[in-house]
């Protein structure tokens, strides 16, 4: 029996059918098989089908190309939602598509596409380094990263938290090229294996899973010029139609905070490229009228379902912030 299934009602009130709709748009990454001890809070594939089932009892789940249709229609129905996944882990395919499916719930899937087939992105180089790392302590000060202690799961954390903030906005040749170091100066072997391969791919869009492009290496498109920006989503969107042998219509923007990640610009070319619609990592929920270049994505961290469910219903008043005027 659902605990919070009065839930429902709520989400129905602040979420109608129709010109009053709103979108909620959910974003995960990675489904670990199991519970990680060093973020025990990230989704598993037991945390992750619990959550499946409580959407499934709250909301009208529907493909984000349908659900973008609807939207600018003004033809929601009530409690629209739709699931995404970024960047393209190969546990999205190995772990969350066979709950997806059990539970028959849709989802798009928006791939960084030079990471394919072995890749591995510059923050998970960062993560396994330090998780992988023997001793008391890490000393990455030869590449201006200072040195941390890494006794405990709460200092490899701390140690994470540090490298990433420090690496996240630099030119993405140099952000690459320090957590590479990284991986050096700890002498520890990386995992090749943590993306989609091109068969997984197939598969996820076999299984009639949508997909969208997010770039071809993920850069933080404001630190790009405008034409280094247009040849990124260009290029991540052709090899993606090469593989899947079908149109990519959707596109996410990497990091996706407005004004921040991404500008009005990167909307333009967005548009321009003749993608149909564009989602970002801001707050909030979509509403008929809205552009749909910018759609708001958002996931509650909490553990219980009344909480998750609180927080979902707060994020349905919020206000959306975008970076087009």
């Amino acid at each position: 029996m659902d605990t919070a299934a009065w839930l429902r009602p709520v989400f129905g009130a602040l979420s109608p059918a129709g010109a009053r709709g709103r979108l909620t748009i959910l974003i995960f990454h990675h489904v670990h098989t199991c519970r990680d001890d060093l973020f025990p809070n990230e989704v598993h594939a037991e945390t992750f089908r619990e959550r499946m089932r409580w959407i499934r009892g709250w909301f009208n789940v529907l493909p984000l190309e349908e659900a973008t249709a609807a939207l600018r229609q003004g033809t929601l129905p009530g409690r629209a939602l739709a699931i995404t996944f970024d960047d393209g882990y190969a546990d999205n395919c190995a772990v969350a598509l066979p709950i997806l499916r059990e539970l028959n719930l849709h989802a798009t899937f928006f791939i960084a596409s030079r990471f394919l087939d072995g890749g591995r992105m510059w923050n998970d180089t960062v993560i396994e380094t330090v998780r992988r790392s023997r001793g008391s302590e890490l000393d990455l000060a030869a590449v201006g990263l200072g040195r941390h202690g890494i006794r405990t799961a709460e200092e490899r954390r701390d140690a994470i938290r540090a490298a990433l903030a420090k690496l996240k906005y630099q030119p993405s040749a140099e952000r690459q090229a320090l957590a590479d170091a990284m991986g050096q100066l700890a002498g520890v072997a990386l995992p090749d294996s943590l993306m989609l391969t091109r068969s997984q791919l197939r598969d996820l869009a076999a299984a009639g899973m949508g997909i969208g492009g997010h770039t071809a290496s993920h850069p933080i498109l404001a630190s790009l010029d405008e034409a280094a920006a247009r040849r990124e989503i260009a290029e991540g969107r052709e090899t993606l139609e090469e593989i899947v042998r079908q149109p990519i219509r959707l596109f996410a923007y990497p990091n996706g905070k407005p004004n921040i990640d991404y500008t009005a610009a990167h909307v333009r070319i967005a548009r321009e490229l003749g993608f149909t619609a564009a989602v970002s990592t801001a707050s909030g929920a979509a509403h008929p009228g809205d552009t749909v270049y910018e759609l708001p994505r958002f996931t509650p961290w909490d553990q219980t379902p009344v909480r998750w469910g609180l927080r979902l219903a707060r994020n349905l008043r919020a206000r959306v912030e975008t970076a087009a005027v």
